[in-house]
């Protein structure tokens, strides 16, 4: 049972599947479904469609030069049928299939490698543009919040004239992180 290539997405193509086109010169074009047939009907550059394999290894999604690629190459050369030799070919075939997927982890990983930071980066660029969207903070979140960037308070006693009274009244005075005083009136 020999399992072809689609022409246009490079799916396997099983026996009895698909569809296949022969061109008035002979040549023979497998498609594992009537989508891919009828792409390359219109003309369509598999390279440029998002859900070929063509686009994924033009794109640098897949690996494109391995050693283990060259092992699914066709090849037409008849061999005399030898138990032995089919052993160790399907040994080699498992064998070689391991290697092929320990690497496409590998290759995965090193692609995905800055993704999370560069991700966090966007997020905080977004809340940063679009604060005003966000649900406001309760009053307690809020004052923990500026407890924290607040290097410390001071008190100091002012007088303050009022129009009709002078009384003496408490401001409360922050030291700011970056330099400079914030002036917040206590109201008794």
């Amino acid at each position: 049972m020999r399992i072809e290539t689609c022409y246009f997405c490079s799916q396997p193509c099983y026996p009895s599947k698909g569809i296949t086109f022969v061109r008035n010169d002979a040549r023979v074009f497998k498609f594992c479904r009537s989508k891919c047939h009828k792409n390359f009907k219109m003309k369509r550059n598999p390279r440029k469609l998002k859900w070929t394999k063509a686009f994924r290894k033009s794109a640098g999604k897949e690996m494109v030069v391995d050693s283990t690629l060259t092992f699914a190459a066709r090849r037409n050369v008849p061999v005399r049928y030898n138990r032995d030799l089919v052993a160790t070919t399907l040994k080699a075939m498992q064998r070689v299939s391991e290697i092929r997927a320990k690497r496409e982890r590998a290759f995965y990983k090193k692609r995905m490698a800055g993704n999370k930071e560069r991700q966090k980066e966007a997020d905080r660029k977004l809340v940063a543009e679009n604060g005003h969207l966000l649900p406001r903070e309760r009053a307690s979140e809020r004052m923990a919040a500026e407890e924290d960037t607040v290097e410390g308070l001071q008190e100091q006693t002012v007088e303050v004239p009022a129009k009709k009274e002078r009384k003496k009244q408490k401001v409360k005075q922050r030291l700011l992180v970056g330099g400079g005083v914030e002036d917040q009136m206590d109201v008794d």
